[in-house]
Order: C-alpha cells, then structure tokens, then sequence
C-alpha cells in the first residue's frame, strides 16, 4: 500500500468535516472556523490543513452543483439515500474534478477510491469509482471553461 501524502490527509479530513457537519446540521465551513479557534487552546485538535479548507470552502459554494451533478450520474440511487460518508466522498471528488488545474483526474478518481477503501463499506469502492467514471468525462469541459472565463482557483501556498 502506497505511503499517503499530505494532500491524501488533507482530504481524508475535508471528508471527516463534510461528515460531521451533516451529522450535526452545521455548515462545514462554520466547522473549520471553529475547528480554527479550538486549536488556539487545545493543539490535539490539529491544524486545518489550506487545501482541506480551499476543498471545504470551494464545495460550499458549488454544493448545489455538484449534487445536480452527482444526481444525474447516479444510477438506481437517489444522493440522499447514499452513505452519508460515500456522499462526502463523491462531493469532494466531483469538486475536484471541476476545480482543481493542478490535479489529473485520474488522481482524483484514485484517492476518492483510496478514501471509500478506507472510510465506508466493501462496496463502496466499486461504486465510487463507477459514478466517478461517469462524471469524469465532464471534467476537461468544466475545467477548461473555468481557465477561460478566468476563475480558475488560486493554487499558490500548497
């Protein structure tokens, strides 16, 4: 098994704040600002690494697209009767897909796969992999689009 890099852990715990903020019914990015004033007074909390929160942050703003995306590529399942970890996952991933110049698809669709070995159930993996490979082919589109409008995200301090 390969060793996990940073931005592996990084996304393991944008998945582990996506989960627990539907769990508590709170805005993941009110977590993260929490999470940011906890770890003032207790360092146990651990720091939040910048591309959990860019993750975090970037999926706020999109979730309403994402999840119209997810749902129209998900077959004989409807978003909300998904594992709420799987959903996090695939949120992530399908925000990745759409946002991040600096990372292949391939290697998104690998860590999301990585991430449901992992966190969720034996099936899981399998499925992830196939809704990924269904919205994978929309990812040059969308990210072209994004470069040429000029709202590719800021990658500087990664």
């Amino acid at each position: 098994m390969k060793q996990p890099g940073t931005r592996h852990k990084a996304r393991q715990r944008a998945v582990d704040l996506l989960f627990e903020a539907e769990a508590k019914d709170v805005s993941p990015v009110d977590l993260i600002a929490q999470r940011r004033e906890l770890v003032v007074d207790d360092e146990s909390i651990g720091m939040i690494h910048p591309y959990t929160a860019r993750v975090i942050e970037g999926l706020t703003a999109d979730r309403a697209q994402i999840d119209a995306v997810l749902t129209s590529h998900l077959r004989e399942w409807t978003l909300p009767r998904l594992p709420a970890v799987d959903r996090a996952i695939l949120r992530l991933a399908a925000w990745e897909l759409f946002n991040t110049h600096d990372v292949p698809p391939v290697v998104v669709v690998d860590e999301a796969v990585e991430l449901a070995k992992e966190l969720s159930t034996d099936e899981s993996p399998a499925f992830v992999n196939g809704v990924l490979g269904r919205i994978v082919t929309l990812a040059p589109q969308v990210r072209a689009a994004s470069i040429a409008t000029g709202s590719e995200p800021d990658t500087a301090g990664e």
